[in-house]
């Protein structure tokens, strides 16, 4: 089972039997709704369904997916992770935090654990992430990752316009002397 630790938190796989709550709470948040979109979650049900057709589904596809984030005390406080998603050429880190635990560097703590075992365990060569233009404090993070932005896009089934952002790692030219 995946599990990642930083100094103060612990990212590990979301569990549909025990994260309901968590997930209810981040999808029904004003932010969320504003900055992401709505899910249409409304109940614990929901939130459980949401979490086995999402990442439980995209860990056994994948083999990553969204993780929960919780303080070392086991306290659930957001959740980050990477995403597979119709419309991108690409695997994509998000992020999303329950309001007391915002603008307290756990969304950079948890975001740069992620890219770093996307790079070094997964192999990613490129991530990507979408924020809504609007969402300063998002792209700001996702700017200190490393991510550029690239070009506005319009997802899928989607209307809204979202600011698609890139990292990608510099490949090292092989010099070739002639003798």
């Amino acid at each position: 089972m995946f599990k990642l630790e930083t100094d103060n938190l612990i990212i590990q796989e979301i569990n549909a039997e025990q994260d309901s709550t968590l997930i209810l709470s981040l999808l029904n948040d004003s932010a969320f709704l504003q900055n992401i979109g709505d899910r249409g979650v409304r109940t614990k049900e929901d939130a459980y369904q949401f979490i086995l057709n999402g990442p439980v589904a995209m860990y056994r596809e994948h083999g990553f997916g969204m993780y929960k984030v919780s303080l070392k005390d086991g306290t659930a406080i957001g959740i980050c992770g990477l995403v597979k998603r119709a419309g991108l050429d690409g695997i994509d880190i998000g992020f999303a935090f329950l309001p007391d635990f915002r603008g307290r560097g756990f969304a950079l703590e948890s975001a740069q654990a992620v890219m770093q075992y996307a790079r070094e365990e997964l192999g990613l060569r490129r991530i990507l992430a979408i924020a809504h233009p609007s969402n300063t404090p998002s792209i700001k993070l996702l700017k200190k990752l490393g991510l550029s932005a690239e070009k506005e896009i319009v997802l899928p089934g989607e209307t809204k316009t979202v600011l698609l952002l890139a990292w990608q790692q510099e490949v090292m030219e092989k010099n070739s002397y002639s003798e």
